[in-house]
């Protein structure tokens, strides 16, 4: 709706009236001598489509289906492929199939069930950089960050991904009150001594470290800064898991995109919508229910040359009929993707 205040039904006609009296009186002499002409159809039609066709891959993060209160992770798997997508992202916590507890074994399984179903692994990725950031000021959360990243990097080896996304430090965590705020030089420092640590066993197991663009979390806040950070480490398995809703909020992504370029390794895409004032999860919305510009950011990733996975990520699994939202979800790529 319009931001205008409102008002009765009474005062809308009252100012109808008066607005087309005014017309009438003021222009009538030139309505008859103008000879009327149709208005040019400028407004794009119920069957517009993508300006080409764009050959990047579809795919769906985990956190959009109802995992595991209501669905299996091989039924995921499954609604995935039956809803058109080409992978799916799945997601390391401390207690699902995706977990500490699981190894190897597991993983492959995970892994065979993917291939018997046809979906690839798009990538792996996991919330708890959050409650063990790998530049918390607790000398113990920062040992028990590396060691979780660690076990990612060998569970995306298993799973047979070559993407984990990694969120290599914080200088503040806006939504969480356990987390102590880092100075931006000592964040930058214990952020880069991590990576370090870490990159040697993701080279060795062909894992790419894909750093994400937060935003919210007060580092790498620019593009130039990113590229900075990931260039210092001359290695091609640092790369960049680029999220064009995390910069929303003051930025916009098809800036970004053209500037990271070929170092873009995996992306996210996530609506977000500046209607609102609420900078929570909430202000991240389903696909195309939002302010993206999502012509111009899918044609700034087709002239980077980008041809991966754009991933679809969501943290609100529809209540009733959750098959909904993927299938709407698959259906928004498809005509984003100038498949529709």
């Amino acid at each position: 709706m319009n931001d205008i205040p409102f008002q009765s039904v009474g005062e809308r006609v009252t100012r109808r009236e008066i607005l087309g009296a005014a017309l009438a009186t003021s222009g009538s002499l030139a309505w008859a001598a103008t000879p009327v002409q149709a208005a040019p159809d400028t407004a794009a039609g119920p069957t517009a489509r993508a300006a080409k066709r764009y050959p990047m891959k579809k795919s769906i993060n985990l956190w959009a289906f109802p995992y595991p209160q209501k669905m299996t992770l091989v039924q995921c798997l499954q609604l995935a492929k039956d809803a058109g997508f080409d992978g799916i992202e799945l997601n390391y916590d401390l207690d699902s199939d995706l977990s500490p507890q699981a190894g190897p074994q597991e993983f492959q399984a995970i892994r065979k069930a993917a291939d018997k179903i046809g979906i690839a692994i798009s990538g792996l990725c996991s919330f708890l950089f959050w409650p063990y950031p790998l530049t918390s000021q607790d000398p113990e959360k920062r040992a028990r960050a590396l060691e979780l990243a660690g076990k990612m990097t060998v569970a995306a080896h298993e799973l047979g991904t070559e993407n984990l996304l990694v969120v290599p430090g914080a200088v503040h965590i806006p939504w969480r009150n356990d987390y102590d705020p880092v100075p931006n030089d000592v964040c930058d420092r214990r952020a880069r001594e991590a990576i370090g640590k870490l990159l040697p066993m993701a080279e060795k197991l062909g894992v790419h470290l894909n750093i994400e663009n937060i935003f919210f979390n007060g580092y790498l806040m620019t593009p130039g800064e990113m590229l900075a950070f990931c260039d210092s480490f001359r290695s091609e398995f640092l790369r960049v898991h680029f999220d064009t809703g995390n910069i929303m909020m003051f930025q916009f992504p098809e800036h970004w995109i053209s500037i990271l370029g070929s170092r873009i390794k995996n992306v996210h895409l996530k609506e977000f919508t500046k209607k609102g004032t609420d900078y929570s999860l909430e202000s991240f919305r389903p696909l195309l229910d939002g302010t993206t510009d999502w012509p111009a950011v899918i044609d700034a990733f087709d002239k980077i040359g980008y041809r991966g996975y754009l991933t679809f990520e969501y943290f609100h699994p529809y209540q009733h009929y959750p098959e909904a939202l993927i299938y709407q979800t698959s259906d928004s790529l498809d005509r984003m993707l100038g498949r529709k």
